[in-house]
This record gives structure tokens, sequence and C-alpha cells, in this order.
């Protein structure tokens, strides 16, 4: 998995990226906090579920039913969140989603559970240059912790924030012209 931190970057980068108002700011806070919700997984493990199961980790909670549940679960916060359902619902899958997309990248793990409940099946992307986090805060906080934040500043971060700085000025250039 990549860590927690590099996963809450995408709705961040699309609140700066937009034109201001698009994403109203407790909207870019829940879809943050959901794009660390399939990890919840973990805590399959300490009631004896195995990895590999569909309800283990990078199951049934890293497929794209689950984020579509998602995002269809908080358009009923539409006044709350002072935006319309269509933005919340794409705006939280997409979050959410970002999560197994991330992982599919990273090199360990048995891979994501993309098309559950149709099919068990793990995958991974072709191409895996993300380190892999360790699970746990002790693993967290070691050498091998260091190599994955580098990992995800290299392939992850700073790409997110050139391709995000670069839109925001192509977008901001548009709307200048006449």
């Amino acid at each position: 998995m990549a860590t927690i931190f590099t996963h809450a970057l995408l709705p961040i980068a699309a609140k700066l990226t937009l034109p201001p108002g698009a994403l109203p700011g407790k909207l870019v806070a829940l879809a943050a906090a959901a794009t660390m919700l399939p990890d919840l997984d973990v805590i399959a493990f300490a009631f004896g579920v195995p990895y590999a199961d569909p309800f283990g980790h990078r199951g049934f909670t890293h497929s794209i039913a689950f984020a579509l549940a998602i995002g269809f679960l908080c358009t009923g916060l539409a006044q709350k969140l002072n935006s319309q359902p269509k933005v919340i619902f794409w705006t939280m899958f997409l979050s959410v989603l970002s999560h197994p997309l991330l992982d599919s990248f990273t090199n360990g793990g048995l891979g994501v559970a993309w098309f559950w409940p149709f099919s068990d099946a793990r995958y991974f992307m072709p191409w895996q240059p993300i380190e892999v986090s360790p699970i746990g805060i002790r693993g967290f906080f070691s050498s091998r912790g260091v190599q994955v934040l580098v990992s995800e500043f290299m392939w992850v971060i700073a790409p997110l924030l050139t391709v995000a700085a670069g839109l925001r000025f192509w977008l901001s250039r548009k709307a200048k012209r006449p």
C-alpha cells in the first residue's frame, strides 16, 4: 500500500487545481479522509481473516464497487457539504478509487481486488515503481518507511504537484482569455 499521507493528496491537489469554489473545503476534507478508508480493512487481521480473503487486506474495500458505494452514500450529505450531489459523487468516487489505483502500482502484497464482488482475483499494474508501505506503525517509523516516502515523493507526489501546477496555470490563462 502507499502511505495514508500520499493517498490524501489527490483531493487536495484537485482543490488547488480547480477554480476557486469548485470544491468546497468540507468536501475536500471528507474526500481526503475517504482516500484512507480502504485501508480500514487491516482490522480484519485482528479477527483472523487471511490477507488473500475477499474481506482481507486489499479485498472488497479496494474495489470499484466499494468506491461507487461511498460516492453514492456521500451524496446524501449535499446540504452539509454545500455542494451538488453530482460533484460530491464524483469527488468521493474518484478519491476512494485513487487508493486502489496507487496500491496497484506498489511492488508488494497480493494485488487489488478491483472487480469484487464479480471476481476475487487480485491485480497489479504492469509497472510497479512505488515501494510498498509496511503495515503498522513500527514498520512505518523505520528505514523502510523512509524508503517508502522517498519512493512516493519520486513517483507520486512530485508528478502530482507538477501536473496540478501545470493545470492550474493552464486553467488560469484560459480563464483570462476573452
